[in-house]
């Protein structure tokens, strides 16, 4: 998705984010925290960091070609 003027940088929402769906966080500068319209989670630039990088664990062979399998 685009950058947009929402906050300091674009984040996904972890929550949506580990159910595949691409959502982008808004911030809230009275709260110091960033937020999702959609599933309602909420938490600091820490927060949102940390769990971001739990879920990449996911996607760390998307770029690999695979082309031998051993149970041949």
């Amino acid at each position: 998705m685009a950058q947009s003027g929402k906050g300091k940088l674009n984040y996904r929402c972890p929550s949506c984010f580990m159910r595949d769906l691409d959502i982008d966080m808004f911030y809230d500068k009275e709260k110091d925290e960033y937020y999702c319209i959609r599933c309602q989670y909420t938490g600091s630039e820490k927060d949102v960091l940390e769990k971001n990088e739990m879920v990449r664990f996911r996607y760390g062979a998307m770029n690999k070609r695979i082309t031998k399998f051993d149970f041949d």
